[in-house]
């Protein structure tokens, strides 16, 4: 679908009025007590958001301009609404670049991510990173596509193998800095 500015706008605007209406502060603030910090929450519930993305198309335009809100309903539904066949590698890349969360990482893997026709590649590419939240997709996505179909050949599996462990041996030695840092040893030189 090609949308006027002004029509993306007004769908814009009757999705945020649905969010409002959809609001629950308890939610929002039990969320923020558990350390998912967005500059927007309205604490709607996913089967809501997910009821109220059945109420469009998938269109690219409303997707990103959604994606763009600093919202964490419109990051969901920005990955429930994007049509695969025009998500390119290079917007994948700036969406998993923008993501500072767990849950808006399981969700746009679980929704979009794993979906992608180029999804093993950028799996990998992304655990590859040492961004912890690009990492994070990296897995998301290749655990999706080892549910979805099963299995993976032997070259497929070493990859994955070694950028898990690549992975794993990173954020050890990250931590055993971080506590050298923090606790420098007794002995240490005065």
């Amino acid at each position: 679908m090609i949308d006027t500015k002004e029509q993306l706008h007004q769908r814009l605007k009757d999705i945020k009025t649905q969010l409002r209406l959809s609001m629950n502060g308890a939610v929002s603030q039990s969320m923020r007590e558990k350390g998912l910090v967005y500059k927007l929450n309205f604490g709607v519930e996913l089967p809501r958001i997910k009821g109220i993305a059945a109420g469009y198309e998938k269109d690219h335009s409303l997707a990103q301009a959604l994606w763009k809100e600093d919202i964490r309903e419109c990051k969901i539904l920005a990955g429930l609404l994007q049509p695969v066949e025009s998500f390119l590698p290079e917007i994948a890349d700036i969406w998993v670049e923008d993501i500072r969360n767990i849950e808006i990482a399981e969700l746009t893997s679980m929704n979009l991510f794993q979906h992608l026709p180029y999804a093993p590649a950028k799996s990998f590419h992304w655990i590859a990173s040492e961004d912890e939240y690009t990492q994070v997709c990296g897995f998301l996505t290749i655990a999706r596509l080892l549910m979805k179909k099963g299995d993976m050949n032997e070259r497929v599996e070493n990859e994955f193998l070694d950028q898990a462990i690549t992975a794993f041996f990173v954020g050890l030695l990250s931590c055993a800095q971080c506590s050298h840092d923090c606790h420098p040893p007794l002995y240490a030189a005065k």
